[in-house]
């Protein structure tokens, strides 16, 4: 399993930051692979944080080629103030059942 998380400071949003962001969201759901996700923001600072479970990177990599997904990055400086994204591969998953989450008990040996 494999996490990309999107980390970033927001700015204004407009029209086409909803219309880009909900045909993206729509795209990844739509990909074979794509196991779920999970949305973070500090009050305090204002950053957010996304972060995208895929079951293969080659999964991932089909929303990175994704044209909506292309253009929305090359307009990021109109919304963001900045972003990071981390891509990790995940070893283990673990808990109790309380929350479910993503792929509960991935990686148990």
């Amino acid at each position: 399993m494999y996490s990309a998380t999107f980390i970033f400071s927001k700015r204004e949003y407009d029209e086409e930051f909803h219309r880009l962001d909900q045909a993206i969201a729509q795209a990844a759901r739509a990909i074979p692979g794509f196991l779920g996700e999970e949305s973070w923001e500090n009050p305090a600072s204002g950053t957010v944080s996304n972060v995208y479970y895929w079951e293969t990177l080659e999964a991932l990599e089909k929303l990175m080629r994704n044209p909506h997904h292309m253009q929305a990055k090359t307009l990021q400086g109109r919304w963001l103030d900045g972003y990071q994204v981390v891509i990790a591969q995940v070893i283990r998953t673990y808990g109790n059942s309380q929350l479910g989450g993503i792929a509960p008990g991935f990686g148990k040996p």
